[in-house]
């Protein structure tokens, strides 16, 4: 493998600038992450991206935003504008549990540190560039910022916030996957344009006066309810949503307008997707996939996790109530040549600590390659947020063969011993039947070669829930499909005297599941043999559907009632019940069983006797054992968390 130079990575210091013989630079990039050089972190893309298109760029990962602000000064002022990424995930969800806990470790900084960031970077950073160099543009990107580009639900303050340029005070937000719109950003400047000039860029969003809003407010716009009625009506909050989550996955969508303190904030419609070819010149640039030398000897999670990984494709149109990336991906997929996906694999083997073994070949879900509609003017219509849910669109293309092609060429290569699927299946998309019947074989040959071929021990899938009134709340198909998906599996592993685990992953506290819901989910898997592990309580994350639904209690479609868990007792009450075959766990379990009229449920999960552990002997928190088995259980479900949400790179 190429030993790397400092000057192989995008310069960080005054240093690495006059390793290169810089004396300007056109863009520096602030980042809440650690800088690791790889496609899978939005900071490195986006740098690599201007660079590849001649600017001169910088990364200043992690600034001290403490005391004098020296980290905010030392590259001195840019030629066009200050970029800040926030980081791969939201600051706050980055931060804390669903609980409200601190994280055992910030998976993105250096030997897992909390000190390195601060609770919403993108305002903090913005506010300090801004007090320094109040005449330079601030563009925003990153998940944080697309995220809150609009009125949004904040759990970690209990309240709803404005579009974050309101509070940032910066100029632009480029949202989404964002090579294309900073190219535009940065040509444009460069032109001599001012950056509150620069209004009619696709992906963006800017804060106007309504006599400045380009054409003016025109009748295919769409005005949503005002930041102040949402703050006083939760109703009108809920029915923006649906506007705003159709707008995010369509083709050809319509711009958004939302008041905010007597301006408007402006939402232009999203590019088209990518082409295969755009994808492709992504990530086929020089990335050296290794973290900053800065960072020598020091563990980063997140990197450790996706170090010998490769993405083949972008977008999911799963749909999945509370998942994030059709907000900021999109449903429709774009995926990359078998010659880039090669390529990148080629750069992975040739890694000193490659031992032969890819840990993921996927993407947001892992089954999605080369999938798209048959009938792409069809698509253009569209505005569901789901090709598969409440079933799978007769229009959706769901051929695996593309992607057995693709594990054939990896699996070839003579560095390869084995190439593991970590990322998410959606089992529904190998059980759907289509009129294709060379659709169908190739459906059970992925089956096939999937369970034999590409599992580490464990196969991890979502089904999320038993409970088919929660599953529709979810977008998620119902539990018999998981069943059958089962017993698929079983079949294969016994086929092929294999001893390999099927993990599933649930959530509780989600809007609509109560504490009767969770005890029928325990007794349905208990049946099924199964002692969960890979579970976690519903984290309100801004702009999905199931945090509006939770906030507002009303379904932004329908706008019916949904019922939710919000208190800690609320949703401690449901989570115990992933855990009934612990003891400490049996005479609150039984308790609340009885407190039901559920004693059917009490003999499926304890055949009928009685506890033998009275609730005052049950670990109270000065025990210290049960402290412990507290910390692992938060700790399992971070790692849950971590590995949902770092199955793609949010640039």
């Amino acid at each position: 493998m190429q030993n790397y130079q400092l000057s192989d990575f995008l310069p960080t210091t005054k240093k690495e600038l006059e390793l290169r013989g810089w004396n300007e630079i056109d863009v520096i990039l602030f980042s809440g992450d650690a800088y690791i050089d790889h496609p899978a972190f939005g900071v490195a893309v986006i740098g690599r991206v201007l660079e590849a298109n001649g600017y001169k760029v910088a990364i200043v990962p992690q600034p001290d935003w403490h005391g004098d602000f020296r980290d905010f000064k030392k590259l001195g002022r840019p030629r066009l504008f200050f970029g800040i990424s926030p980081g791969c995930m939201d600051s706050m969800v980055n931060k804390y549990t669903a609980n409200r806990r601190l994280r055992s470790e910030d998976a993105y900084s250096p030997d897992g540190r909390h000190d390195c960031r601060p609770e919403y970077p993108t305002i903090v950073y913005s506010k300090i560039l801004r007090s320094l160099y109040p005449d330079v543009p601030i563009v925003l990107g990153g998940i944080e910022a697309s995220l809150r580009r609009l009125t949004h639900y904040d759990y970690w303050q209990d309240k709803l916030m404005k579009c974050i340029l309101c509070d940032s005070g910066a100029d632009i937000i480029s949202y989404g996957m964002g090579e294309r719109t900073i190219i535009k950003i940065a040509e444009e400047l460069s032109k001599g344009r001012p950056i509150k000039e620069i209004r009619e860029l696709p992906q963006t969003v800017f804060l106007s006066p309504k006599k400045d809003i380009p054409k003016g407010i025109m009748p295919d716009d769409i005005i949503l309810h005002s930041h102040e009625k949402c703050l006083k009506d939760k109703k009108a909050e809920a029915q923006n949503y649906r506007h705003i989550e159709e707008e995010s996955n369509k083709m050809h969508a319509q711009r958004l307008l939302q008041e905010v303190d007597g301006i408007y904030a402006v939402v232009n419609p999203p590019y088209p997707p990518m082409t295969t070819e755009e994808l492709d010149a992504s990530f086929d640039l020089p990335y050296t996939r290794l973290p900053h030398p800065k960072y020598k000897g020091k563990r980063i999670p997140a990197y450790e996790m996706i170090k010998h990984s490769v993405n083949i494709h972008r977008g999911c149109f799963g749909g999945c109530a509370f998942c994030t990336i059709s907000a900021h991906q999109g449903k429709f997929i774009t995926s990359r040549s078998k010659k880039s996906i090669l390529k990148e694999v080629e750069n992975v083997v040739r890694m000193p600590d490659f031992k032969g073994y890819l840990s993921d070949l996927g993407g947001p879900s892992a089954n999605m390659y080369a999938m798209h509609g048959k009938n792409l003017r069809a698509c253009e219509k569209c505005k569901r947020p789901s090709c598969i849910h409440p079933e799978i669109c007769p229009n959706l293309q769901t051929d695996h063969t593309p992607l057995l092609d693709i594990y054939h060429a990896v699996d070839s290569l003579p560095e390869i011993k084995k190439s593991f699927i970590g990322s998410g299946v959606r089992y529904d998309l190998l059980q759907y039947k289509s009129h294709d019947e060379k659709t169908n074989l190739a459906a059970k040959q992925y089956t096939r070669e999937l369970i034999v071929r590409h599992v580490s021990g464990r196969l991890k899938v979502a089904p999320e829930h038993t409970s088919d009134y929660v599953l529709r709340l979810m977008r998620k198909p119902p539990f018999k499909l998981f069943e059958q998906f089962k017993q698929v599996f079983d079949k294969i592993n016994k086929e092929k005297n294999l001893r390999q685990q099927i993990v599933p992953y649930f959530i509780s506290s989600h809007p609509g599941c109560n504490a009767e819901n969770m005890a029928e989910l325990a007794a349905i898997t208990k049946k099924l043999d199964f002692h969960l592990e890979q579970v976690q309580d519903f984290t309100p994350t801004p702009m999905t559907i199931a945090t509006e639904t939770w906030y507002t209690g009303y379904d932004p479609y329908t706008l019916e009632p949904v019922v939710s868990a919000k208190t800690q007792h609320e949703k401690l009450a449901q989570r115990q019940f992933f855990f009934w075959y612990k003891p400490e766990e049996r005479p609150k379990i039984e308790r609340e069983l009885r407190r039901m009229g559920r004693m059917d449920l009490v003999k499926q999960l304890y055949g009928g006797y009685p506890s033998r552990q009275p609730l005052s002997e049950i670990p109270n928190k000065k025990n210290h054992g049960a402290s412990s088995r507290k910390k692992q259980g938060y700790r399992d479900e971070e790692k849950t968390e971590m590995r949902k949400r770092s199955r793609c790179h949010k640039s």
